[in-house]
């Protein structure tokens, strides 16, 4: 006995940002509700669109199955006095339960004897439960500040002006938000705008097709992406379409209609990347390049209506980009100017942190570390320092401060304009990356030199000062910075040890703080940041917990390490290994006082003791050049090899002899050949 339920929130018109993310929560609020409650959906599809979120359930049972609910009371030697009857609590166990004593019943545990009482309680129906299961949900829906209308108590994101619910074709009546539920819509705001009676949940898509509203998201974001790069392939170009702005575009439409514009070509002296922002971020258009990548004088926006005049939309379209270009175009001319160099000054009227110092100060700090990490790398040193130098210059400009979302791009601009070197240049953008996760990395060895100076100037200054970020307050972005330096380093496979950078970056912070500030909170935060980076990749937390316990520092050498381990836990006799290095590490914490230098082939009695000797100085033999060359993966499937004789060493050899020179010299052998796993991680953690 299944049917469909329907449910349809009709609003004032949903903040695009978060329509998604809305009805993704709404959807699985629903479907996990009825399956708490054991009416789980055979299937479900969810709908949003500009004024509604709804889902349509399938195959939902009618009736909840009949339970046995069971209570457990009092212990049966709690449950009567001496005479025999019915002890207080066991009375005041039946009164809870509504029911006379004489209708508990006893069972017997592996605990004891003890009072229960079991009833059997009718399923509910469906009906009488979806309304609970819906307000539910919406209360629980992610919305950082919910708002009131009217003279009612209600609270949402937007108002709500009416409320669909049905079970198959029938309306479930209920109130909701103080609204009464019944089966009409509204269509499209202006092409049908009439109420419109859903007849039953399969029918609901199709009758809103029919009233001009799209009522699947995932449909409508294809449909609009579809006739998007069909009328830009018309135009000869391509459409520039992001994914957080495509999925704006379908937020803020339910009946989408692509219509292109134009724009004086003399705005493409700009640089494109303006052009770009302030038509997807302003007007939610979608920008056009030619084969050639560059920016085309066209546009694309999605219209909400099927007009009859075209042409009038696009010119209104038209009319207000513009402005916004002509302030562009201003600002761009006005900056080119004033040479990056010549804006140095005014970095000392900008405050970076009050204790810090300012943006001139940071810069300074920069261009010294950037020189050291220059070194280090093989860089060129004088390109670092001034890009360093340069690098926040670009904040200070007009069109920084209009468009703060392209700092280091227009830097790039100006330092081309002003004839810098082209390493430079590239490094006025290149120290943003990667900007978020997944983001490219820095593409040039100054970018590169800039973007760890950058970051790592930033984590030990805000370190220093004691300003830690917390899980609600990140101010200076301190968890990306911290993923940036290490992306930088594995990926880039920069073999610099973080301690070291630290500690020349805290030497730059002497003359604001008055001393050198102590680097190893910082160092301890950006290493534990390896953690969620594995995770990312599939890497159990164990393997990085296995590295992770031998505190390298050069994060390449870390991963190289990792790589090893997993590597390692893949083959038969890993687990074995894992064991004993966990056995042996318990057996050497017990030593009291200094564990023996070395194995004194004399004192080996037993074969198994003798061929676990061979069997490692052999391997040590064999694997020390492998560890200096950090080739830890070759290493360990080496050492692999003393599965069967450690195992036969344990099975045979007593280590914790009576005689004390022989228990020394198990445990030194013991000790060495733990050694040589600790060159590359505590398998006992594993």
């Amino acid at each position: 006995m299944l049917h469909d339920l329907l449910v349809e929130i009709g609003t004032e018109e949903l903040p695009p940002k978060a329509l998604k993310k809305l009805s993704d929560a709404f959807t699985a609020g629903i479907v996990a509700g009825l399956a708490d409650a054991g009416l789980a959906a055979e299937d479900f599809y969810a709908y949003a669109a500009p004024r509604r979120l709804a889902v349509w359930l399938k195959g939902v049972p009618k009736q909840q199955a009949d339970q046995i609910i069971e209570r457990k009371g009092p212990a049966l030697a709690a449950a009567f006095d001496k005479e025999g009857n019915p002890s207080k609590a066991a009375e005041g166990f039946a009164r809870s339960c509504g029911v006379a004593f004489a209708d508990l019943q006893q069972i017997e545990t592996d605990k004891g004897g003890w009072l229960i009482f079991r009833q059997q309680q009718v399923g509910q129906q469906t009906t009488a439960l979806f309304a609970a299961i819906v307000e539910k949900s919406l209360a629980a829906l992610p919305i950082p500040k919910r708002m009131r209308w009217g003279s009612g108590t209600a609270e949402f994101v937007r108002p709500i002006h009416w409320i669909v619910m049905l079970a198959d074709s029938e309306v479930i009546d209920a109130t909701i938000m103080g609204i009464p539920t019944g089966r009409e819509t509204r269509g499209h705001r202006f092409h049908a705008p009439a109420a419109l009676a859903i007849t039953s949940p399969a029918d609901y898509a199709v009758q809103l097709g029919e009233a001009y509203v799209v009522a699947r998201f995932d449909a409508r974001r294809t449909m609009i992406q579809g006739k998007v790069e069909t009328l830009a392939a018309e135009l000869g170009g391509k459409a520039v379409m992001p994914e957080d702005l495509l999925d704006e575009v379908t937020a803020l439409v339910e009946w989408p209609v692509p219509v292109a514009g134009r724009f004086e070509e003399r705005f493409l002296d700009v640089p494109q990347e303006a052009l770009i922002s302030t038509m997807q971020d302003n007007q939610k258009y979608f920008a056009l390049v030619g084969a050639d990548g560059k920016l085309m004088p066209n546009f694309i926006t999605v219209a909400n209506i099927e007009s009859r005049d075209v042409a009038q939309i696009s010119t209104g379209n038209e009319r207000v980009i513009r402005p916004r270009f002509s302030d562009a175009e201003f600002f761009w001319n006005q900056d080119k100017k004033t040479p990056l160099e010549s804006r140095r000054e005014q970095l000392k009227k900008m405050v970076f942190q009050q204790k810090l110092g300012t943006l001139y100060d940071k810069s300074e700090r920069v261009a010294l570390l950037a020189a050291e990490i220059a070194k280090q790398m093989g860089g060129d040193e004088a390109l670092a320092i001034r890009a360093a130098q340069l690098g926040k210059c670009d904040l200070v400009t007009n069109m920084v401060f209009e468009f703060t979302e392209l700092q280091g791009t227009m830097g790039r601009y100006y330092a081309q304009q002003d004839g810098e070197p082209a390493d430079v240049a590239s490094a006025m953008e290149e120290q943003y990356m990667p900007r978020f996760a997944g983001d490219d990395l820095p593409h040039t060895a100054t970018g590169r030199i800039l973007a760890l100076a950058e970051r790592l100037d930033t984590l030990t200054g805000i370190f220093g000062i004691g300003q830690k970020p917390t899980g609600a307050k990140d101010p200076f972005a301190l968890r990306r910075a911290a993923l940036g330096v290490l992306r930088i380093l594995i990926e880039l496979q920069l073999p610099l040890d973080l301690a070291d950078l630290l500690d020349k970056a805290a030497e730059g912070f002497t003359a604001q703080l008055g001393s050198k500030p102590d680097t190893q909170e910082a160092l301890d935060y950006i290493l534990e940041r390896l953690r969620a980076y594995y995770q990312e990749q599939g890497i159990g937390a164990e393997l990085v917990e296995a590295v992770a316990s031998l505190k390298p520092t050069r994060p390449l050498d870390f991963d190289h390490r990792v790589k090893a381990v997993a590597a390692f836990r893949q083959l038969s006799a890993s687990e074995s290994l894992a064991a004993a290095n966990k056995r042996i590490g318990n057996i050497l914490k017990k030593v009291d006082g200094n564990l023996p230098d070395g194995v004194n082939a004399g004192l080996l009695q037993l074969d198994a003791e003798r061929v676990l000797a061979s069997a490692v100085q052999y391997q040590e033999n064999k694997v020390m050049p492998l560890f200096a060359a950090g080739e830890y993966e070759a290493a360990l499937l080496s050492l692999a090899e003393l599965r069967e004789p450690v195992d036969k060493f344990f099975d045979d050899v007593m280590v914790m002899a009576d005689d004390v020179a022989l228990k020394n010299n198990r445990l030194a052998l013991l000790n060495q050949m733990r050694g040589l796993f600790l060159r590359v991680a505590d398998l006992s953690v594993l």
